[in-house]
């Protein structure tokens, strides 16, 4: 393995470390003792020791599913208050839970997308808490024998601004068990009461447990965005984290190098990744300056104000809960099989088979850049902004489809000139006024030399406008095809050379650079209507000896 290289992000105030390896095992074990022998060494010489920071995740994400997890209640966004709520839900005296199949092939699949090993065998649990908003007094859980264990995440993120470098990381992924979502609380502070609505109570969770693998908060905001982006692949959950579908806790703590991990204080309920990441950093640097001041941490529940970008406290947790788990009598063993364990006599769509799921895996986040990048000869980052970006992948093969132009030459244009406008107007891929079908067009007439470059963006600069007309209609609108009378050109380009003596003599004297300033002045004159090749080949035959 290469020998790891030690960054600092400034801006975070996090060792990061640079690593290539083939899987995320030793390896990454390795890479982190490495970097964090050299920098107790480092502070040990500066006479100090530095900090380190450590922060798992616990990711709660609503399963795709028409029905709740124990009960046929509608799952539906923004219903009225408590009109999904079944008898179950409401924990009424005599009801009982009947488990949904679907959650249940959903927690298997996002198993193995995760490459967790997946329990053939799994226990549903009680958990005990008294909250107005859970009326039975507890939630249906797996603590003892979740559903699947011990898998691993890969994730890719950016250092700084700059796509030059980019760190490849692992989190281990400690479990994937199914719950049950408690219901919600209104606080109405005019009226001085809580109202409750059980509408979400009883809807299939799956909670992913990440291990302290992560060090700061935009660590934890790239592997959240992955996450979501193989829960989205997969359809187990929309994890659009908006609508609540999907929520992180935090957990954080700081300590010296070598030393046992300090004090935790848990962020929970962030439903943002870009707020995640403030939360994360904020707190880090909350604890390093307690500590530095002599303080201690409190083992307490923060909550994160994204107006003042602060985390403030909720509860202490040094009276530790007890939850009271115990079995859950209603509900038998959770009993998986694969090909080889499921019985010759038993029907198989009476149970859930794990090889059929693993069969019916889509292509991953992770394989689809690297398929593209193999496919289409795009830079590795491009595939990661095509990925990431909600529809654009789509928008770009279809562009790419319909022009039948070299693809480097395409995604120039979707990443800088569509995405960027978009970013601009803060719309989604799919509110786009301009067509993959419209800026094919635009790529093929620019491909074919019947406009410039330069007038191609004025073009497309019309279509952003929600132009109803095509690209060849604009462009005779508008009068933007290229001149391609030679002679014309010649004409333009000899009163150029004619008023600018200045410029030509530098360019006789080897300042060549020069010239692309002649180039610029005849396309102004042609308003952006010659060929720029042209123009530079007949500048040179008047202007060179």
């Amino acid at each position: 393995m290469a020998a790891p290289m030690l960054l600092r992000d400034s801006r975070r105030g996090c060792f990061l470390f640079l690593v290539r390896f083939s899987h995320c095992g030793k390896d990454l074990l390795h890479a982190r003792r490495t970097a964090r022998s050299a920098s107790t060494k480092h502070a040990r010489d500066a006479g100090s020791l530095p900090w380190e920071s450590v922060v798992g995740l616990e990711i709660h994400a609503q399963i795709n599913s028409a029905s709740k997890l124990f009960s046929s209640s509608q799952v539906k966004f923004a219903a009225p208050p408590n009109s999904t709520v079944s008898f179950f839900d409401a924990s009424l005296p005599g009801t009982l839970p009947t488990i949904n199949r679907r959650c249940v092939e959903a927690a298997v699949m996002t198993g193995l997308a995760l490459n967790c090993t997946i329990n053939k065998k799994s226990l549903f649990d009680r958990k005990h808490y008294f909250y107005a908003d859970l009326p039975a007094g507890y939630q249906i859980t797996q603590q003892r024998l979740p559903i699947a264990v011990d898998g691993i995440l890969t994730y890719r993120y950016q250092l700084g601004t700059s796509w030059n470098q980019m760190v490849t990381k692992c989190v281990r992924i400690k479990q994937v068990q199914l719950e049950q979502d408690s219901g919600k609380s209104l606080h109405d502070d005019i009226m001085h009461q809580t109202l409750i609505d059980l509408n979400r109570a009883g809807i299939g969770l799956m909670e992913i447990v990440m291990e302290p693998d992560m060090t700061c908060g935009e660590e934890a905001a790239a592997a959240v965005r992955e996450l979501q982006l193989i829960l989205q692949a997969l359809e187990t959950s929309h994890a659009n984290m908006s609508e609540g579908q999907l929520r992180v806790d935090a957990n954080i703590s700081v300590h010296h190098p070598g030393e046992p991990f300090g004090v935790r204080t848990e962020v929970k309920n962030i439903n943002s990744a870009r707020f995640l990441a403030k939360a994360i950093d904020y707190e880090i640097k909350r604890q390093t300056q307690i500590l530095d001041d002599g303080g201690t941490i409190l083992n307490e529940t923060r909550a994160f104000d994204y107006k003042l970008g602060i985390t403030i406290p909720m509860r202490d947790k040094e009276g530790k809960q007890d939850y009271r788990f115990m079995p859950e009598p209603n509900l038998p063993p959770l009993v998986l099989y694969d090909a080889k364990s499921l019985p010759s006599n038993m029907n198989a769509d009476q149970v859930i088979n794990i090889d059929l799921i693993r069969e019916r895996l889509p292509e991953l986040p992770s394989v689809i850049r690297e398929r593209l990048v193999e496919q289409y000869g795009i830079l590795l980052e491009h595939s990661h902004t095509l990925v990431n970006e909600d529809g654009l992948q789509e928008y770009f093969e279809t562009v790419v489809k319909l022009s039948k132009v070299d693809p480097k030459k395409i995604i120039g244009w979707v990443i800088k000139d569509l995405l960027g406008y978009l970013r601009q107007q803060n719309l989604p891929i799919k509110q786009s006024v301009v067509s993959p079908s419209s800026l094919a067009e635009l790529i093929i007439l620019l491909e074919k030399k019947v406009i410039s470059s330069s007038a191609a963006k004025q073009v497309f600069q019309e279509l952003c406008q929600g132009e109803e007309k095509t690209p060849e209609q604009i462009i005779k609108e508008k009068n933007l095809g290229l001149i391609i009378d030679r002679k014309q050109i010649e004409d333009i380009c000899q009163k150029i050379v004619a008023s600018h003596k200045e410029e030509v003599t530098a360019i006789q004297h080897g300042n060549l650079k020069v010239m692309n300033k002649l180039i610029g002045l005849v396309q102004k004159t042609t308003k952006g209507r010659a060929d720029p090749v042209l123009v530079k080949s007949i500048l040179q035959e008047k202007v060179l000896p």
